[in-house]
């Protein structure tokens, strides 16, 4: 009489076992050894609809395993038909098996990430950060010997569990993002070496951070060796002079409270007050407020004024945000910053997701609690800000460094083609600048993708763009009207045919595929107008190809000397072209002293590292010397 209910829960066990090894089979060994899996027939394969959903393949097996099959065997006897009940009506019972897999996966989802691995999207295991068909075993315990694990394992961009995996990252709005490893440059010095591997020790989650910093020492490492006191004025740099992290609360329009984290580094002081970009994106953290600061510090250090490096920002996100809801977010940020910020002391500028209108809901809350308006803070287009061609500054130095290296080799950018990646303030006044040199740009993008017009675009168009960025539209809008712009979905411009190539939108926007598709496209100058905008790989292909690259910390001097244009001289009234003038001779003095100090530690200017090494030895030179100067602080 107990037979039939022992063969119910034994059914029902073995109901689960199949589902997962009719699309799979899998070898299950020892915690920390591997799991094979091997991909049967499929939703794409015609046989799937014929094929028993309940038939487990053979697999070696142990005395023990083979004891509990003949037992197995005994009771699926005795539910002989029940098993015949189920193999007529395989469509029913394979929704149920596809019902089956969403669920786990909704649940196991976070053990897996999407990546691109040789040009192909593969999914990882967030745990061994390995993808295919053998990988660790979850060190984590028993969770890990089904479908969690296989949520990692697959690599077959066909197959159910595939299209699960690539449907449900879309949908999940929890997605949680495994750490990369970090990729480290082999240096020939130990010296520089001991460097990077003091900062990985210190900081081994700040990817961004560890990035920027091994970019510096690659570029130091002639300096160090000839003088090894450099190693610990290095360390010393490389830990900021003050780091700032605060809670955000705000109300939104419908009475919800709200909290968000803000973050300032002020990197260092020790060639005057701090001057530094406020960010606002979710992606917004330490390890990026750090590379940021890191990379204004240099910035600072090698224009033409005497500043310090700073950055900070907030994982806000301003879009879909009203006006009313910026103002109260701005207002909490500056109720803890305002004590840290002043003329003397630091000014924050525009930055991703922060322009005029956040500037000036700061700058107000700003004066309101420091009791008085010394100075202003830099970047807004407002009655009480300097010039009002600040912003325009960046954009502007960004095409006259450009041309400063081709008239070097003896062209000018009239008639090149050029691809500009972002459409954000600095692309659109970098365009600006390219039409009326008579270059011709020829995209921008977006988060979404690119907009690609063949003709190039002209003043008249930029001033459609500007329209449709102004009223949140797509770019896709703009090929509505021009019937030879295309606008591509998911992908990057860099595989357009180009000249000049101008990337800023973001950090690591150009990796190694984008980096060789770059090249093949023709491109020979790369101006960075975003920090970082390439991975090591990318650096690595693109100066292999000789591509001449102007860093940004040289090229992006611009918004610097802006800044305190207003500050120092902001009762004059500038013509465009008087401001123009500063500015070309400030990126001048930057652009010569770069390729001075190039040449002055071996490189030659024809060196596609040429303008890198010899803007970060000049700012790190500038920077050590004050340091040494006043001393341990």
């Amino acid at each position: 009489m107990l037979l039939p209910v022992v063969g119910l829960e034994m059914n029902s066990a073995m109901d689960d076992i199949s589902m997962i090894q009719q699309r799979h089979h899998l070898v299950v060994r020892e915690l920390g050894g591997e799991i094979d899996l091997e991909i049967g027939p499929g939703d794409d394969d015609p046989s799937f609809s014929h094929t028993p959903l309940i038939t487990v393949p053979p697999q070696e097996s142990s005395n023990d395993d083979h004891e509990e099959n003949k037992n197995m065997a005994i009771v699926n006897h005795l539910q002989s038909d029940d098993q015949e009940l189920l193999k007529s009506h395989p469509a029913k019972r394979k929704k149920k098996v596809v019902k089956r897999w969403r669920e786990e996966w909704a649940d196991t989802y976070k053990w897996a990430y999407v990546d691109i691995k040789e040009g192909t999207t593969r999914i990882f295991c967030s745990i061994c950060r390995e993808y295919g068909r053998k990988h660790r075993r979850n060190p984590y315990g028993n969770e890990g010997s089904r479908n969690m694990q296989m949520s990692a394992l697959e690599e077959h961009n066909n197959s159910l569990l595939h299209k699960e995996a690539l449907r449900l990252q879309l949908a999940s709005k929890d997605k949680i993002i495994a750490d990369k490893p970090i990729y480290v440059k082999a240096l020939m010095s130990k010296s520089a070496g001991s460097i990077v591997e003091a900062a990985l020790k210190r900081d081994p989650n700040e990817l961004e951070f560890i990035q920027s910093v091994q970019e510096v020492i690659h570029a130091l490492e002639r300096v160090i060796s000839k003088n090894s006191g450099y190693v610990n004025t290095m360390e010393r740099l490389l830990e900021p002079e003050r780091t700032i992290i605060f809670r955000v609360p705000w109300v939104d329009d419908r009475g919800e409270m709200h909290v968000n984290r803000g973050f300032r580094v002020q990197f260092n002081q020790t060639l005057g007050p701090c001057r530094g970009g406020l960010r606002f994106h979710p992606s917004m953290n330490l390890s990026i407020a750090k590379f940021l600061g890191f990379q204004q510090t240099l910035r600072t250090a090698l224009s033409p004024y005497r500043l310090g490096g700073a950055s900070g920002g907030s994982d806000f996100d301003p879009k879909g945000k009203t006006d009313n809801e910026i103002m109260h977010f701005c207002q909490s940020y500056m109720d803890e910053l305002y004590r840290y910020m002043g003329p003397d002391k630091d000014l924050p500028s525009e930055e991703m997701g922060v322009g005029t209108r956040e500037m000036g809901f700061l700058y107000g809350q700003y004066r309101r609690l420091a009791g008085h308006s010394q100075g202003s803070f830099t970047g807004p287009r407002l009655n009480w800000s300097g010039s009002s061609l600040r912003t325009e500054a960046m954009g502007y130095g960004l095409v006259f460094f450009a041309q400063l290296m081709l008239a070097d080799m003896n062209k000018e950018l009239k008639g090149l083609r050029c691809v500009v990646s972002g459409s954000g303030k600095i692309a659109m006044h970098v365009l600006e600048k390219l039409i009326a040199y008579g270059a011709l740009p020829i995209t921008v993008s977006d988060s979404k993708g690119y907009l690609v017009d063949e003709d190039g675009f002209d003043f008249m168009k930029l001033s459609f763009l500007r329209d449709i960025k102004a009223q949140h539209r797509t770019l896709r809008d703009y090929s509505k009207t021009y019937a030879r712009a295309k606008y591509y979905d998911e992908a990057k411009p860099w595989n357009e045919r180009c000249d000049v190539a101008f990337p800023c939108a973001s950090q690591n926007e150009i990796d190694h595929n984008d980096a060789i598709t770059l090249v093949n496209s023709g491109c020979r100058i790369l101006v960075e107008g975003s920090n970082m905008p390439c991975t090591p790989e990318a650096m690595d292909v693109l100066k292999g190809a000789n591509v001449l690259i102007a860093p940004s910390i040289a090229a992006g001097t611009g918004g610097v000397v802006a800044g305190e244009l207003e500050l120092k001289e902001y009762n004059l009234n500038w013509a465009p072209e008087d401001f123009e003038s500063k500015l070309q001779e400030a990126m001048k003095q930057t652009y010569q002293r770069a390729l001075k100090t190039a040449a002055e530690f071996g490189y030659q200017k024809e060196s596609p590292e040429a303008l890198i090494h010899g803007a970060v030895i000049s700012a790190f030179l500038t920077i050590a010397s004050g340091m040494s100067e006043q001393g341990c602080v």
